[in-house]
């Protein structure tokens, strides 16, 4: 792609999310470097850095320094004012600050990427065995899975972190699209009191209503099914430059594939879980059953 789409892809992020502008400078450097036959440590050497960091820059995974996209563009051949300053624009505003800069001081570093990734995908397909899927959590379910890992947080952080939940719930009224299959124990474990449950599933009711989201149970009669090594989310964005994003969580960590081999195998996982779940409708009279019952 010429820097003028790139420019072009630039305006059309009416989100802004820095974290894929930051993936789709990576990518644009990454194409450059491999036309000219370039070295990851070549590369790291005009930067004066590592050929480890050229990766993460390649990944979207760090902030560029202009000095620096400058010097690997003089390298690549990318001489040309006209092609040169997209790139460098976009550079500077991948490192402006997400919405969600403001709950730094309760947003750990790995989690940050997850949220601008989500801030900026067209759809999202998410297998979890635990946890109702936070874009679909109520307030007071929410904090009940909050405390659970934050039991000694004071009364002011938790409602923080319970609005950061909500907040970003807000991108299910962008265009978001989700499909969500869900492990039948999520919805039978108590998670703060039975009147949190019983507002937590009549919630998952009226999001089923909703044309941009699908949820499906994994009943316990089915036996083992695909996803046996846990949860997880695969991102997909409007623009064909940037390739699905596999996401797993973890306690204090999370990873993040985007090699289409990954990518396309879990896809597979999620198309069988889809098949062995109950499909659209069944769910919904699953879960009218089990608030009624």
């Amino acid at each position: 792609m010429s820097a003028e789409g790139a420019e072009g892809k630039l305006l059309s992020y009416s989100a802004g999310s820095p974290t894929v502008l930051r993936i789709l400078l990576g990518t644009q450097l990454r194409r450059l470097r491999t036309e000219k036959g370039i070295s990851r440590e070549d590369a790291g050497y005009s930067i004066r850095a590592s050929h480890a960091k050229i990766s993460r820059l390649e990944l979207g995974q760090v902030s560029f320094k202009q000095r620096d996209v400058a010097d690997l563009l003089t390298l690549y051949g990318v001489t040309d004012p006209a092609e040169r300053e997209p790139l460098l624009a976009l550079a500077e505003q991948a490192n402006a600050p997400g919405w969600w800069h403001k709950y730094g001081d309760v947003l750990p570093g790995w989690f940050e990427v997850y949220i601008g990734l989500e801030g900026a995908a067209s759809s999202m397909r998410t297998y979890e065995n635990q946890f109702v899927p936070g874009l679909l959590q109520t307030a007071d379910y929410a904090r009940a899975v909050i405390e659970l890992a934050h039991e000694k947080a004071p009364k002011p952080e938790l409602d923080r972190r319970v609005d950061l939940r909500t907040t970003r719930q807000k991108r299910l009224e962008s265009g978001l699209t989700i499909w969500a299959v869900i492990d039948e124990a999520v919805v039978r474990r108590t998670l703060g009191s039975p009147e949190t449950m019983r507002e937590q599933i009549a919630h998952l009711l009226d999001l089923t209503a909703e044309r941009n989201i699908t949820v499906q149970i994994m009943p316990f009669d089915r036996g083992g099914h695909a996803a046996a090594g846990g949860p997880f989310s695969i991102l997909r964005f409007p623009e064909r430059e940037l390739p699905d994003v596999v996401y797993m969580e973890q306690l204090t960590s999370a990873l993040y594939l985007d090699k289409p081999a990954d990518s396309d195998h879990y896809m597979e996982v999620m198309d069988r879980l889809s098949i062995q779940a109950e499909e659209p409708k069944q769910t919904r009279r699953f879960l009218e059953r089990l608030i009624s019952g």
